[in-house]
């Protein structure tokens, strides 16, 4: 058996919200392609089942973090091996979905979980991440952004208005960072079948099930395929905005109420 490639030019790679869908899917290809991983999630159990099927010939260091958490993150980067600490990419995938009520029947409990960690979240993790970047004059941000961030629909209200938030970040990160040789990527997947609906319908399966009945939506391995292609391109190239939808999915009309007693 031929011996694994050396990975002293390969860029460490940290993913958040690394145990499931988009991030279990890059962290599989990061380390198809023989890149050092940090991989941090909530559940550290599916980081751990995952690490176990990973190739060990590279580094991966799994931990347990709340991004929307800054002592958290702290925590965890006071305790990030040194091998690991020059990151050359930040994958900002954690981020959720809850409820598809409209906004004056919605959960506000769901309101401040998804701006604390759609929001917050990746504003704290990219705070202290940049410094890493900064002192190498080299590095890569990708955030996951989503098409609800351009085309609101129903029920989408605050999660559109989060994601919305992650595009206009993404563009002035970019400005506030030129000449730093640091690239800022944001990619919006439309429809893709993770576990987004299940989280968003709080478990319920045939709820989450019925969202993509008749369709072949995104898979994990198409953004996983898009992200890699991004941070590997040349130095010099920057991939600004991507915005992805599966064949199956376009944009409608605009709803129109026609009803004479509206004035």
């Amino acid at each position: 058996m031929s011996k694994a490639q050396p990975t002293a030019q390969k860029s460490v790679v940290l993913i958040t919200g690394a145990s499931s869908g988009f991030g279990e899917a890059m962290a599989e290809k990061y380390n198809a392609n023989g890149h050092p991983l940090i991989l941090i999630a909530r559940r550290f159990q599916k980081l751990e089942s995952l690490a176990a099927r990973l190739n060990q010939d590279y580094p991966i260091h799994i931990a347990e973090v709340d991004v929307s958490n800054k002592v958290s993150i702290d925590t965890f980067l006071d305790n990030l091996p040194k091998k690991l600490q020059s990151i050359g990419v930040l994958i900002n995938n954690a981020g959720l979905a809850l409820g598809t009520q409209a906004f004056n029947l919605a959960n506000e409990n769901d309101f401040e979980t998804m701006i604390q960690t759609n929001i917050n979240g990746l504003l704290y993790m990219t705070k202290r991440v940049l410094p890493y970047m900064l002192a190498h004059h080299k590095g890569h941000i990708v955030n996951i952004g989503s098409t609800a961030g351009n085309w609101p629909y129903g029920g989408g209200n605050v999660y559109c208005g989060t994601k919305a938030f992650v595009q206009q970040f993404s563009r002035a990160l970019r400005s506030d960072l030129q000449g730093e040789n640091i690239r800022v990527s944001n990619i919006e997947p439309g429809m893709a079948e993770t576990e987004f609906s299940v989280v968003r319908f709080k478990g319920d399966q045939e709820q989450a099930d019925n969202v993509y009945q008749g369709t072949q939506a995104l898979e994990a391995e198409d953004i996983a395929n898009i992200v890699y292609f991004t941070t590997s391109l040349p130095q010099h190239v920057n991939i600004n905005t991507l915005e992805v939808m599966p064949t199956s999915q376009s944009w409608g009309p605009l709803h129109v109420v026609r009803n004479k007693d509206i004035s």
